[in-house]
């Protein structure tokens, strides 16, 4: 990881901003390490579980289906997307449960899992849960964060350039209110994270009493939502600890210009 291209550029900034990119660098570096570890042993799980055929050989699709209309959720369609990104998902807007298409057709425990928990939100939406309620309107900030965070520092510093020489106050400014906003997303985000923990009891729950699966086949879920939930709290931490260390080079920058003018 790259904290500095040039030292000998970053002669003028403060011991202080030094350690501390410093710090979260290895702090980064730390976090990334176990986020390998991590993903690597959710991969050998998934893998594991989705090769092995669930007791009642249902795929994700059809244990979806037959909960939501368990569940008086029949408007509630259950569709195929094959992106990475949002391939297994409940969406309150669209009212669909979306799982990715290998998922959807495979009889397997990891698609038992997924097809159940996706359709858990739903029902979870349907009861009007609290936390489910919030983060259904929260949603549009969570994503809010990121995304202006680089947009308001970019006014910050032209406004910097054009008004007050670069002097660093308004992009400092402007970094601080996009720190702000990217904060308001981190802890939404967790919010989106109890939500799904719900969603992973309540599938669980269900799956047991309408005989969709053994209790081995649900300790072999619990064990994969587990390792869900530890990978999304380590992306997030991975990702807060970048834009602190993107505002540190930013804030490193300016003291050095700024030193730069005063000695010339």
């Amino acid at each position: 990881m790259k904290l500095f291209e040039n030292i000998e550029a970053f002669n003028n900034v403060s011991p202080v901003i030094q350690w501390s990119i410093f710090i979260v660098g290895c702090l980064i570096l730390a976090v990334a390490a176990v986020a390998i570890v991590i993903s690597i042993w959710l991969s050998i799980k998934y893998i594991k579980f989705n090769r092995k055929k669930n007791s009642k050989e249902l795929s994700g699709g059809e244990v979806a289906r037959q909960i939501l209309d368990k569940n008086g959720l029949k408007h509630i369609k259950v569709s195929t997307f094959g992106s990475l990104l949002f391939g297994n998902s409940y969406s309150h807007y669209f009212k669909k449960v979306r799982i990715r298409r290998l998922t959807k057709n495979k009889k397997s425990i990891t698609s038992l899992a997924i097809g159940a928990e996706k359709s858990a939100l739903a029902i979870l939406d349907k009861e009007g849960d609290k936390d489910m309620k919030q983060r259904v309107a929260l949603t549009p900030f969570i994503y809010f964060g990121p995304l202006a965070f680089i947009p308001i520092l970019a006014v910050g510093v032209v406004i910097d350039i054009l008004m007050f020489n670069f002097t660093g106050i308004t992009t400092i400014i402007s970094a601080g209110i996009g720190i702000l906003l990217y904060v308001i997303s981190f802890v939404l985000s967790i919010k989106v994270l109890k939500t799904e923990v719900k969603a992973q009891k309540r599938a669980c729950e269900i799956l047991l009493k309408e005989n969709m699966a053994t209790a081995e086949e649900v300790e072999m879920m619990q064990e994969l939502f587990k390792l869900y939930n530890i990978q999304y709290v380590i992306d997030l931490i991975i990702e807060f600890l970048q834009l602190i260390m993107k505002v540190l080079e930013v804030v490193a920058k300016i003291q050095n210009n700024s030193s730069s003018n005063q000695n010339s």
